[in-house]
């Protein structure tokens, strides 16, 4: 069977002398949608940072498209075609949305307004507010500058950190319609979120991490009907 596209496989690390986690293994295909959930302080944000290389693992491995990325910092995966969008501090408060956006492809070397016009096509709002300062916009529009900075790196791998995090409900669902689109585009999408049955719902595949170790992993529409995750994870 060939490898996923994207694996951090049998991940222990943490911060200090601390493991927290356990032989975590998180997984995305191309083009298809990975959702980690479970309780407050299962890992699920670590797990992200260690596929990402924000944290050491003291065993495991990354792989990236059949290649052992688990050397490489952060910049060289970025490089390599990963995008991350970490939960805060993610845009430049200061900047316009449109040097936001600029920010974002300072890896490339070649003509970068075709992104950003796609850019625009996804998220109209930012081109209305694209001369706008990024910290003058709402949440909901702030995340969408966040994830499109992230987008112009062009990356195979897009990563999100509790992307609806403090937005309405309306906003997130708007959000996660654009994050289907984005993988029907072919990238793949792998997201930490705590709005567990929302995010399952699109999901192709899931990890329930519980004390930074794999508890549940199954489709998005399996997981939902599974009774111990519906009791354990969504509330009934």
């Amino acid at each position: 069977m060939a490898e996923p596209f994207l694996i951090g496989e049998r991940m222990t690390g943490g911060y200090g002398a601390a493991d927290i986690l356990h032989g975590c293994t998180i997984a995305v295909e191309k083009g298809e949608i990975a959702v980690i959930v479970g309780p407050n302080g299962a890992g699920k944000s670590t797990a992200m940072k260690a596929v990402f290389g924000m944290l050491h693992l003291r065993s495991g491995r990354v792989l990236l498209d059949g290649e052992d990325i688990t050397a490489l910092s952060p910049q060289d995966r970025v490089a390599k075609g990963m995008g991350f969008v970490p939960q805060t501090s993610n845009i430049f408060t200061s900047m316009t949305v449109e040097e936001n956006l600029e920010m974002g492809a300072f890896l490339r070397r070649d003509d970068i307004s075709g992104t950003m016009e796609q850019i625009y096509d996804l998220f109209p709002i930012l081109k209305d507010k694209r001369r706008q300062a990024a910290g003058e916009l709402s949440g909901g529009q702030r995340q969408q500058v966040a994830v499109g900075r992230a987008l112009m790196t062009k990356p195979k791998v897009l990563m999100l950190d509790e992307p609806t995090a403090g937005v309405s409900p309306i906003v997130m669902d708007e959000l996660f319609d654009r994050i289907i689109e984005i993988a029907r585009a072919g990238i793949s999408i792998l997201m930490v979120e705590q709005n567990a049955r929302q995010a399952l719902e699109i999901a192709d595949k899931g990890y329930v991490l519980v004390q930074g170790a794999n508890r549940f992993t199954d489709t998005g529409q399996a997981l939902m009907q599974d009774p111990d995750v519906r009791r354990s994870f969504l509330g009934g």
